[in-house]
């Protein structure tokens, strides 16, 4: 049985469809002051099942489904790439992991809150939300999948009560940023210089308690960290488009990290998104909603690695660039020189 709030939400919802019938379920969330969780269990029986929230079980078995369409977004941003998921590391309770060529996340399960089977139009997936009542990961079936594997997945994984009434838990607010004066920047600049790995870049903030952008504005002297006009991000896709550079591009929220590795071909502007829209691989960029734009160079036993970190109107980072690299590799001199090109054009003082 549905709840009055919740049979007054689905009316809501309905309204709002037929005045805007193309409109995403994430936007009529927004529009209408509500979780996009909220919405979607309105509509359980009608397409949608709840499933156990034995996360780490389910995504053990994901394999048999075949090429899927893995998709992983923030407000700003948004990442889908294509392919199976192989090689599962999910025995830590805390931090999870797929490394594929193709799927390639890291998962961070401390916000995970709920699982469920969508089937809307014959399009059917799995969606995955925090606590907090925002989609953390949805994996989408292809014309590739398999379906009686998926349908298989959901038997087993059905939850015994589907009339779930989602308890959402607000997202604690951060720590005030400490002023610059409060920061042992001398220390801070020398384990930057230092660094002998991009993995210990979280830990060295932690230990200096700098938040990220704090972070590149107390960098090191020289070009540690270059703030650069937010059409760097455009920059770099296109002239790694042309030049046929391999990148990586990370894109996460709190509950996920999703990488592609490799190259990146039709690159275009439509509707104040800029994207790449390539057979395996689409990204979708709300360019007005990049805020701070910098290119950070970490020192690592392999030479030095260089990224582009873009970041919202809340200093959160929402998109990183870097060349295609694996551990034990040094960097692509390809991808230093267009990163070079758009330094040297967009840099500002």
């Amino acid at each position: 049985m549905e709840t009055v709030a919740e049979h007054k939400l689905k009316a809501k919802w309905e309204a709002l469809t037929k005045e805007q019938p193309h409109l995403r379920i994430r936007n009529a969330a927004q529009v209408l002051g509500v979780s996009e969780l909220e919405l979607l269990v309105t509509k359980i029986g009608h397409g949608v099942t709840t499933l156990k929230p034995e996360f780490q079980n389910i995504l053990g078995e994901l394999e048999p489904l075949g090429k899927v369409m893995a998709l992983t977004r923030n407000n700003e941003v948004v990442h889908e790439r294509k392919g199976v998921y192989l090689n599962p590391e999910l025995n830590n309770p805390h931090v999870g992991l797929f490394v594929g060529e193709d799927i390639d996340l890291r998962i961070f399960f401390s916000c995970w809150g709920y699982a469920f089977a969508v089937d809307e139009e014959s399009r059917k997936s799995l969606q995955f939300f925090a606590k907090n009542g925002e989609a953390v990961h949805k994996i989408y079936l292809t014309n590739k999948s398999n379906e009686v594997a998926f349908q298989q997945l959901v038997e087993k994984y059905k939850a015994e009560e589907q009339n779930l009434v989602p308890v959402i838990t607000q997202t604690p607010e951060k720590e005030a940023e400490q002023p610059d004066t409060a920061i042992d920047i001398n220390g801070f600049q020398e384990a930057w210089v230092n660094l002998k790995d991009t993995h210990h870049f979280f830990g060295m903030l932690k230990k200096y308690g700098v938040t990220r952008t704090q972070a590149l504005r107390i960098a090191p002297q020289g070009n540690y960290a270059v703030k650069v006009d937010n059409l760097a991000c455009r920059n770099l896709l296109e002239l790694a488009a042309k030049e046929g550079v391999e990148i990586m591009v990370f894109v996460g929220n709190p509950g996920m990290i999703q990488i592609h590795t490799g190259p990146v071909k039709k690159v275009l502007e439509a509707k104040g998104w800029y994207n790449v829209l390539d057979p395996d691989f689409n990204l979708h960029i709300k360019e007005a909603e990049i805020t701070d734009s910098w290119i950070v160079r970490k020192p690592t036993e392999d030479g030095v690695v260089t990224a582009l970190e873009c970041f919202n109107k809340d200093g959160e980072q929402i998109v990183q660039l870097f060349g295609k690299r694996k551990p034990g590799i040094p960097e692509l001199t390809s991808w230093r020189d267009i990163v070079a090109n758009v330094e040297q054009s967009l840099k500002l003082n």
